[in-house]
């Protein structure tokens, strides 16, 4: 049997013995701790991100623990690249055009005008069609920052206070919006505004905004844009939002490999939930949802919009090789699916 003589003596052998391994045990007890912003508010992130985060930090076991800020909370949205690059964030879930990624390819992130029709196109994009090379290929040329995982979102709609039945009523209205999908706007005489995200509700209610071009109905609601506009313009000009996330390079390659692999199934987890309960949501809000009235472009008059984006893509194809390369996979993509027909495209 142990004494407590034999067990003192064990342990004053120990601590003579091995003082120097004694910093090695503290630090393999202390879990690693990242910081990870997202571009979303508190209430939409409930959705799109902390499911998923919630779940690592459990699965982690006290490995590794991720701190999740909101939109703004540490860094602004549009300085979110170069705070990651520099390390004083750890990871960023966002479009790559709302973050300034300097790469020619950050056109196509957030809303690029009619690539998509569903929210499905986008993760067969990335894993049937080659454009998951081409985004490492692209952020494989900048220092400092790895780019992990591209996933859809919502459809792009206007939130507005009047009421839009044609395209004369976009003219002029101050829209809050991305800044590819503004870019393609002001074509229309939209007038894209950029302001911090959690100052759009007041913006809108002050009048320094006329409406929101930024999501689905789904959002709308979520986040409260229901709650300060009246009209809900049917048709959009995507299908889908193309987010993504990324980390710093140095601390993403620190990883260990079974760390690195649980975050990917949780991205994969967040891109899940984010299909179900945004395809949901969107289809129940337009029947049920009591705040905000349905209106509609004729259709007609809505196709001179797309065929503006046709030409809106060679105008963005003719900036760079590698963004050529991404359009020919979008008119090859789009194509195909009018050809198959329903349920892929309805023509």
């Amino acid at each position: 049997m142990t004494t407590r003589r034999d067990l003192l003596k064990t342990a004053g052998a120990v601590a003579a013995a091995g003082t120097v391994s004694a910093p090695a045990i503290l630090r393999a007890q202390s879990p690693i701790r990242w910081r990870l912003q997202t571009y979303a508010g508190p209430a939409l992130a409930q959705h799109v991100i902390k499911p998923s985060i919630d779940s690592f930090n459990k699965v982690a076991n006290g490995e590794m623990v991720i701190e999740l800020y909101y939109a703004d909370q540490l860094v602004p949205t549009g300085e979110l690249f170069r705070a990651m690059q520099r390390g004083t964030i750890d990871a960023v879930q966002s479009d790559d055009d709302s973050i300034a990624a300097p790469v020619d390819i950050s056109v196509f992130g957030g809303y690029f005008p009619f690539a998509t029709r569903y929210s499905l196109d986008v993760p067969v994009l990335f894993n049937q069609w080659g454009l998951r090379e081409i985004w490492e290929e692209a952020y494989g040329e900048i220092e400092g920052v790895s780019w992990l995982s591209a996933g859809a979102w919502d459809p792009c709609h206007f939130a507005t206070k009047d009421p839009i039945r044609s395209l004369a009523d976009l003219r002029g209205k101050r829209v809050f919006t991305f800044p590819t999908a503004g870019r393609f706007l002001a074509r229309f005489g939209v007038v894209p505004v950029t302001l911090p995200w959690e100052d759009v509700e007041v913006a809108v209610q002050t009048g320094e905004l006329d409406g929101i071009a930024w999501s689905g109905i789904t959002e709308d609601y979520t986040v409260g844009w229901a709650d300060v506009t009246n009209y809900f313009l049917t048709n959009n000009i995507s299908g889908a939002w193309c987010g993504s996330y990324f980390a710093n390079s140095e601390r993403w390659n620190a990883l260990p490999e079974h760390l690195k692999e649980l975050f990917r199934l949780c991205m994969d987890s967040s891109h899940y939930y984010r299909q179900h309960w945004y395809w949901g949501g969107e289809a129940n809000l337009r029947v049920n949802g009591e705040k905000m009235q349905l209106t509609s472009i004729p259709d007609d008059e809505w196709a001179t919009v797309e065929a503006e984006a046709r030409t809106f893509w060679d105008e963005i194809a003719a900036e760079s090789e590698r963004n050529a390369r991404v359009v020919k996979i979008l008119r090859a993509y789009n194509e195909t699916m009018e050809k198959a027909g329903r349920p892929y495209r309805y023509t």
